[in-house]
């Protein structure tokens, strides 16, 4: 069922932060800080992948998702849903579901037999597609499948996501070079501001986190040293 009536985007970013605290979704830890994928060091860092296992929290972020798209693309903008491997698929499912649209999703790479596909599912040439996926940081691994979308002949000019990093200055230009448009949820800055108004982490953690947030680059560059 397509949702048709929702809060407005600060309200569904503030519950949004508040749902992904609630589930321990949020992680922060200033004296051991994580190790992100590029290798460089933060102080915080999300697990949206959690989510699939809580269904009341799952179902609302779902019509969350769904209305912003539908609010900011348009309710009839799309053919065809596709989630990126592997933390998008469940996602681009139950947003699929909700818009009754025929669901995709596009591999990392080739698996090396069969078909060597890298589109799983039935995605024709001149079909709309919109790309969802769990979040995005600076914006570059997402490019990587829209470029696999657009090989079949179809067009693929938005993705969505339920978190955005929101720190990366690059990012929205990334995609928007590449005539991509963001949809989102809410940011680190959302999270960072219903954390402190639960008090669900220390004055001291907080304002650390927010040191990193404000700039992540020097703050890597200073633990890095050496």
């Amino acid at each position: 069922m397509i949702p048709t009536t929702y809060p407005d985007q600060s309200e569904i970013a503030r519950l949004t932060a508040r749902m992904l605290l609630e589930i321990g979704a949020v992680n922060f830890n200033t004296d051991a800080p994580y190790t992100l994928a590029s290798g460089l060091p933060s102080p915080s860092y999300i697990d949206c992948r959690k989510l699939i296992s809580f269904p009341r929290i799952r179902a609302t972020l779902m019509d969350f998702l769904t209305i912003t798209i539908l609010r900011n693309a348009g309710f009839e903008a799309f053919d065809n849903i596709a989630g990126g491997e592997t933390a998008g698929i469940p996602f681009a499912a139950l947003v699929a579901e909700r818009m009754a649209l025929p669901m995709t999703y596009v591999r990392k790479k080739p698996k090396g037999y069969g078909r060597n596909a890298r589109i799983e599912g039935a995605m024709s040439e001149g079909e709309r597609v919109l790309l969802v996926e769990d979040l995005t940081t600076d914006g570059g691994s997402k490019l990587s499948f829209v470029d696999a979308i657009r090989e079949t002949g179809a067009t693929c000019g938005h993705t969505a996501v339920i978190f955005y990093y929101d720190i990366f200055p690059e990012t929205t230009k990334t995609l928007g070079d590449h005539g991509v448009d963001l949809h989102y949820l809410c940011t680190w800055w959302d999270v960072l501001a219903e954390a402190r108004a639960q008090q669900a982490f220390s004055g001291e953690t907080l304002a650390e986190v927010e040191s990193f947030l404000r700039d992540p680059r020097a703050w890597q560059a200073a633990r890095t040293r050496g």
